[in-house]
């Protein structure tokens, strides 16, 4: 079929695995030709996004998950669809899928490896695949933990500001949460229904596949912790640092006080002593007036001082 000439596959002992990275409809609609697919499945994969799942149809079973997809340093999830068969295993996805890829790859050029990997059923293929996807989630969560710890020295520097990182962070971690939770939702139905393609006892494999499964979730659940204690760190010392200034301005709007006050009153058109008038109040000759008003402000204001610093308002006790 000229839908199937291009395709991405790799064969061994009679398993073949077909990547398709950009599906279509007519590709799709081939490949359910060949493998007896269902419908439903096939319009799932050509969906935007669907709920991470695990379907049986007849003979085959059907699998959606999810995988974090970097753009600009923007997480963003993409699906992965999963048809597994007696003799076959199709993954699609929009986009690379980086443990899918490298696999695929060393199936293709590494005869030794395509043994190891693609073993002699479906069913111990898909348990490669899902445990090489839970692997690459958890080398991305550790990245993650160590990003968290380099910002700890961040958050209590008095002029750095770290809500834009932390933002970042909190955003991988909560792409990663939508994979890894549903998926721990659906394992157990994964390896109780591939068991049927393979002769051999694959529990301790998937068992293998849930520690690892397990270990991802608790990166992830102590990471999301520390996180959003941060968050919480920075925002109340910002502020407690937005206090300060407002404390400090609000004494200094408070210590300026008297003399705008004095000095609205000398301002008048009116006779006040030490104004406008002549005589005795002429005794430190023609700024006289200015004198004054600037002596008691400064009187006032150093009384104002004095009584904040008995009061305690100008230290921390």
């Amino acid at each position: 079929m000229k839908a199937l000439e291009h395709i991405n596959s790799v064969d061994n002992n009679g398993l073949r695995w077909i990547d398709v990275s950009e599906p279509n409809r007519s590709t799709l609609n081939a490949l359910a030709d060949v493998y007896n697919l269902h419908p439903l499945n096939v319009e799932d994969c050509l969906s935007k996004i669907q709920v991470p799942k695990m379907d049986k149809y007849g003979s085959s079973i059907f699998i959606v998950m999810h995988y974090p997809l970097y753009s600009n340093g923007v997480p963003k999830n993409i699906q992965l669809s999963i048809f597994v068969g007696h003799n076959f295993l199709i993954t699609v996805h929009k986009g690379e899928i980086k443990p899918i890829a490298d696999l695929f790859n060393a199936c293709k050029v590494d005869d030794m490896h395509r043994t190891s990997v693609m073993g002699s059923s479906s069913a111990f293929l898909l348990h490669k695949i899902i445990d090489a996807i839970i692997d690459e989630l958890l080398h991305i969560l550790i990245k993650i933990e160590g990003n968290i710890e380099d910002i700890e020295d961040l958050v209590f520097a008095e002029n750095v500001s770290t809500i834009r990182i932390i933002t970042e962070i909190r955003r991988e971690i909560l792409a990663l949460r939508r994979i890894v939770l549903p998926l721990r939702r659906i394992l157990a139905d994964i390896a109780r229904e591939s068991q049927q393609f393979s002769s051999m006892d694959l529990a301790p494999y998937w068992n293998d596949v849930k520690d690892h499964l397990e270990k991802a979730i608790e990166v992830l659940d102590t990471a999301n912790e520390t996180i959003n204690i941060y968050k919480d760190t920075d925002f109340i010392l910002s502020t407690e640092k937005t206090n300060k200034i407002l404390a400090i301005l609000t004494i200094v709007f408070t210590l300026s006080i008297p003399a705008t006050l004095i000095g609205t009153f000398y301002g008048m058109n009116v006779i006040i002593p030490g104004g406008v008038e002549d005589g005795p109040w002429m005794f430190l000759g023609k700024y006289t007036t200015f004198i004054v008003m600037v002596m008691l402000s400064i009187a006032s204001a150093l009384f104002m001082l004095y009584y904040f610093y008995k009061r305690g308002w100008l230290y921390e006790k």
